[in-house]
């Protein structure tokens, strides 16, 4: 598929989906949020997809927030409907079965660090800024940072930062438990790949009930512990376990096949 704003790459299972606005940094626009929405029906509808890595074009911004020449003169009720469509899509990409890393690429901030929170993981390059300024604006964020930010930090740093405005540097990001790894900016999608090919070996299914499972643990409708007795029972009746276990007994690797 040809996108505007996105460039797509299929290599090894993997789908790199770049977000293509290098000249206004990356930043959402309502274009980008419908791509991303028809990208992700291609991922989930593609059984050779196994994962994914969203990144940013060039070198100085993963996404450096929404497009804020789009915000005009909203009423309450069409900014919140905005509201709703950004977490709309970024629910999405917390849910997919299918592992979605998000590899930083310099600014992440707004609705940029947003997106990367929604994903599985974050893996960052050195140059990485993090941050969510819209109190600067006299907003706050609306894609489900003040959500996203507490689960993974925790409430006192989250709150810190969503109230200063504060830019937090790859360093601290990975101290904070935002980012799992911090790498050079040469070796950033190398490292991403490295990961999901090492993840894209093991047995999609259980995968995806491990991505279902451990984000119940954060949706207050559902019971966690329960969410994980059901996947475990699911897993069990897939003919990847039984290749699995025998696999193991007769000491060979596994040959999974997502079913």
């Amino acid at each position: 598929m040809h996108y505007q704003t996105l460039l797509t790459t299929l290599e090894h299972g993997i789908c790199t989906i770049i977000i293509n606005r290098p000249e206004k940094l990356n930043a959402l626009n309502k274009t980008v949020f419908e791509e991303l929405n028809k990208v992700l029906d291609v991922v989930l509808a593609h059984v050779e997809i196994k994962s994914v890595i969203i990144t940013g074009a060039g070198s100085k911004a993963f996404v450096a927030g929404a497009d804020i020449s789009e915000f005009g003169d909203l009423t309450k009720e069409e900014a919140m409907a905005l509201a709703k469509r950004g977490q709309d899509t970024f629910a999405r990409i917390e849910n997919s079965p299918k592992p979605i890393v998000a590899a930083v690429n310099g600014f992440a901030l707004g609705g940029g660090c947003e997106l990367a929170m929604s994903c599985h993981f974050r893996i960052a390059s050195e140059n990485a800024k993090f941050g969510q300024p819209e109190v600067n604006l006299g907003l706050i964020p609306g894609y489900g940072g003040t959500q996203r930010l507490v689960q993974l930090i925790g409430k006192g740093k989250a709150m810190e930062l969503l109230m200063s405005a504060h830019l937090i540097d790859a360093p601290e990001a990975k101290q904070l438990g935002l980012v799992n790894y911090v790498t050079t900016p040469e070796t950033l999608l190398e490292h991403s790949k490295q990961i999901l090919t090492l993840i894209n070996s093991k047995a999609p299914l259980a995968v995806a009930g491990c991505i279902k499972a451990a984000n119940a643990v954060y949706n207050e409708t559902q019971d966690g512990y329960a969410v994980e007795i059901e996947e475990f029972g699911n897993a069990f009746a897939t003919k990847d376990r039984k290749e699995g276990i025998t696999a193991f007994l007769e000491k060979r690797k596994a040959n999974f096949t997502g079913k």
